[in-house]
């Protein structure tokens, strides 16, 4: 596995967590005590999960507008983490587009349900259509 995608599950797990408590440093300190991770994934999840927190509502517009029919709220946790984390990707990591795409897809595949593969792809594949070009100011160094 791939150091990115390492991150990425990693940022997903943070977020997943956060989303259904506020995690106390206590908590975030023994999350990566238990992860095995490489420092480069970690940093890279770290980083992620920041620019989530710091764009949430951004994002959760985004995602919105992106699925038909489907409130944040009403998604399950792990797909509108997943989104949340895939859209940040698109719109502040220098990520090509696809590839931001087929990651999310195969996490979503790993740690979602039946149909979440497919309801994060059409998710993505709109908002990745819909999102406005990165400007090079927002993109933050590769990880």
């Amino acid at each position: 596995m791939g150091l990115r995608r390492k991150g990425r599950e990693l940022a997903l797990q943070m977020l997943f967590a956060q989303d259904r408590e506020t995690m106390r440093e206590s908590a975030i300190e023994a999350f990566w005590e238990a992860a095995e991770a490489p420092s480069d994934a970690r940093a890279f999840a770290e980083r992620m999960v920041e620019l989530v927190t710091a764009h949430k509502a951004e994002l959760d517009a985004a995602i919105s507008r992106s699925a038909d029919n489907w409130t944040v709220d009403r998604m399950s946790r792990v797909d509108r983490n997943l989104l949340r984390l895939a859209v940040c990707e698109l719109l502040y990591v220098d990520t090509p587009v696809n590839v931001a795409l087929d990651e999310a897809v195969e996490i979503a595949k790993r740690y979602g349900g039946d149909e979440s593969s497919r309801f994060v792809n059409g998710v993505l594949d709109r908002a990745a259509r819909d999102l406005p070009a990165r400007p090079e100011s927002n993109t933050p160094p590769a990880a």
